[in-house]
Formats: structure tokens, C-alpha cells, sequence
């Protein structure tokens, strides 16, 4: 595997510059960046003229991550020539919530499956109900196959998120890669642990991705409750408490963020579905555990490989961790690199959600206020 970066800001332009050493031998090039600089056409047709032959995919973000370093109203370049792998891609769109379920059974049945080791998902970050599109991406996918990925942002304004297909930025669109060969070998981690508790309340009332009542008052209401004046920054505040829902029947745990509340309306509506027979406890930020936490996540990461020096890391992390850390962010990726080694590539976003497993051989969730690592090696 060979791996090249490059970073384009307004005030440095493209560092290094384009082309780099891979040009025709590049066969994937990952994009994050602001949504203003995706909807650029003349940046992508740079990275097409730069990699003609190389399937590019990437999405608008909350942030992005080149090496150790997390940006703002950059693109982030990320180009790869894996040696033994195989990609393919295929895309679907997603109008609304509903059609997730079959946005995830179409991707799942468009792409091949003999010899498939893993796939990468990126989304709309808005229009979407990503445990339906998890659910019909698993139900028709081979036994075993891994799934990660994230839903775009738009730095935290819930208004237009967009995801790469064509070498154009749309939004309204699900894409996935496809990886396939014995030499590939994956790597995942996830930690969404945010320290204290504020208070603990049973779910009584949920249907699907929508909470309506905890200990039987309105869902809305009692969240409201633990706000005090920081009620009126809804649903974007670092200050205000997230819920993290954990399930009765068995051990997981899935942190969420609050979703833009309707005023008409006493429910929260999330981008993923809430565990049934769940309580949901009220949390507040913790700047040194989340920091830490996520450090020792990686730990287990490279423990699933078959090789264990990664070549390429792929991180997405919610919007809420980075307004949480605030100057702090760049220290949970600087963590990640002290962990993983100098030897892989560091790449990713900050997203409105994130896609992983729990651990190995467990169901693929979405994730809300973690920081996922996909890790990738060619043996």
C-alpha cells in the first residue's frame, strides 16, 4: 500500500502541491472538506487531473483530519494505491428518512459479494435514518462483513450535507466502497464514553428513532428541564447535556446527539434508532476523559489485524467531541498517533455520525459523540 496527502486551505492553497508520486497508480482518493470548497467544481477536477485513474470518494464535514492535525474550511486529500485489494462502489439516493431501509438493502445488493472483506459507507447526514440503512445494508451483505463509515456534516448548521459521487458533491446521496482480498486486512475501534452523569431516566415511550417520553413526562420537556438558560442554543450548544441510551437487554451503550427540536412538537427525534428496554442518562461534557478514553480505544484496534502495523486510519468523530474539546481536539488525535505508530496515514472527519461495530463480531451501530478508528494493511 502507498499512501500520499495533500491539504488545500484559502490562505496556503495546495500543500504539497498536485501532482504527487501516484498519479496514474492511485486507485482511491478520500476527500474531506467544508461544504462551500466540495460544491467548487474546479477543486475536484485538480484531484481528477492529479489521480485519472483512481475512484474518488469523500463527503462535507464538521471538521477535518489530515495527519495529526484537525482544520476548518479546508479539504483534506487523502490518496491510496493499494497493492491487493480490489474496490467497488456504487451509490444510492435517500430522499428522506424512509427510504433508508432500502437505500441500505440496494447498496448491499449492487455490489458483489464473492470476496468481499469489508465496506465503507458514507452518507448524507441529514436526510437519513442510518440504524434503518445499517439494518438494510446487514440483512443483505455475507455473514462476517465489517461495516464502517460516518454520516457528512456541515460545521454543526444541520442546513446541506453532501457526499462525493461522479466527482460531484450532492447531497441526498449514500455511497459505499466495497474492499475485496485475503491480503486486505481491517482494523475498528470505537469510544463514546463522556465521563459523568447527570441524571438517569427510564425511556418509556420510544418508537423506532424517536423518543416521546422519559419517566412518563414529555421527552422534550424534562430535557429541557436540565438546560436552565442554555435552552435557546438548542440543538448546537457545547454546554448543554447529551443522551446516551443504555440498553436493558444486553451491554450497549449508544450516545446521541440531540437533534434540532421540532417546537410544535414535545418528541426527539434522532438520526439513528434508540435501543428498546433502554434508560437514558443525561451527560455532561469532561474534557480529560474524552481526551483519554479515546486513546485507550485504539489499543484494540490493531489487535484485530492479522498484521499488526496499520498502513492507513481512517477517524470519524462527532461534531459534539470537537465543540466539547475545543482547543483540546487536535490532543485526542495526537493520542491516536502515539498509539497506532508513525507508520499510518491519518485521515478523517468530524461528522454527524459515526458507523462501526462495538467490537468484533458484534452488530454494526451508529454512533453518536464517538470517535471511530478504521485501520487498514496489505500483507
Amino acid at each position: 500500500m502507498k499512501i500520499e496527502q495533500m491539504q488545500w486551505t484559502q490562505a496556503t492553497g495546495w500543500s504539497p502541491e498536485m501532482p504527487g508520486s501516484l498519479t496514474t497508480d492511485a486507485n482511491l482518493v478520500l476527500i474531506f472538506g467544508a461544504t462551500e470548497h466540495l460544491k467548487n467544481q474546479w477543486h475536484i477536477t485538480d484531484i481528477r487531473k492529479a489521480y485519472p485513474n483512481a475512484l474518488i470518494s469523500g463527503c462535507s464535514t464538521a471538521g477535518e483530519i489530515f495527519d495529526v492535525t484537525v482544520s476548518d474550511n479546508s479539504l483534506s486529500v487523502t490518496a491510496i494505491h493499494f497493492e491487493h485489494t480490489r474496490l467497488q462502489t456504487t451509490h444510492s439516493r435517500v430522499n428522506n428518512p424512509e427510504d433508508s431501509f432500502h437505500c441500505g438493502k440496494k447498496l448491499a445488493q449492487t455490489i458483489p459479494h464473492e470476496g468481499l472483506r469489508h465496506v465503507f459507507v458514507l452518507s448524507d447526514g441529514l436526510n437519513i435514518n442510518s440504524n434503518e440503512l445499517i439494518t438494510g445494508l446487514s440483512g443483505q451483505l455475507p455473514a462476517g462483513i465489517t461495516i464502517t463509515g460516518g454520516l457528512s456534516g456541515d460545521a454543526g448548521r444541520f442546513e446541506e450535507t453532501l457526499v462525493l459521487w461522479q466527482d460531484k458533491a450532492q447531497s441526498h446521496i449514500v455511497t459505499l466502497i466495497g474492499l475485496y482480498g485475503k491480503k486486505l486486512n481491517i482494523g475498528f475501534s470505537s469510544l463514546g464514553n463522556w465521563g459523568s452523569l447527570e441524571s438517569e431516566h427510564a425511556a418509556t415511550h420510544i418508537s423506532n428513532n424517536t423518543l416521546y417520553e422519559m419517566d412518563g413526562k414529555a421527552a422534550l420537556e424534562l430535557y429541557k428541564s436540565h438546560l436552565g438558560g442554555h435552552v435557546a442554543h438548542l440543538p448546537v450548544t457545547d454546554t448543554q447535556p447529551l443522551l446516551d441510551f443504555h440498553s436493558m437487554d444486553n451491554d450497549a451503550s449508544l450516545a446521541k446527539t440531540i437533534p434540532p427540536p421540532d417546537k410544535n412538537e414535545q418528541n426527539l427525534t434522532f438520526s439513528g434508532d434508540i435501543p428498546e428496554s433502554s434508560h437514558a442518562h443525561l451527560m455532561k461534557k469532561n474534557f480529560n476523559p474524552l481526551a483519554n478514553n479515546t486513546i485507550t480505544a485504539t489499543e484494540t484496534s490493531p489487535q484485530t489485524l492479522n498484521e499488526p502495523t496499520a498502513e492507513l486510519a481512517i477517524l470519524i468523530s462527532c461534531v459534539k467531541r470537537k465543540m466539547a474539546l475545543r482547543q483540546k481536539t487536535e490532543k485526542e488525535v495526537e493520542g491516536i498517533r502515539e498509539m497506532l505508530g508513525t507508520k499510518p496515514t491519518l485521515t478523517g472527519f468530524y461528522s454527524y455520525g459515526e458507523i462501526s461495530p462495538f467490537s468484533s463480531g458484534t452488530k454494526r451501530e451508529l454512533h453518536n459523540q464517538t470517535m471511530t478508528i478504521t485501520i487498514f494493511s496489505e500483507t
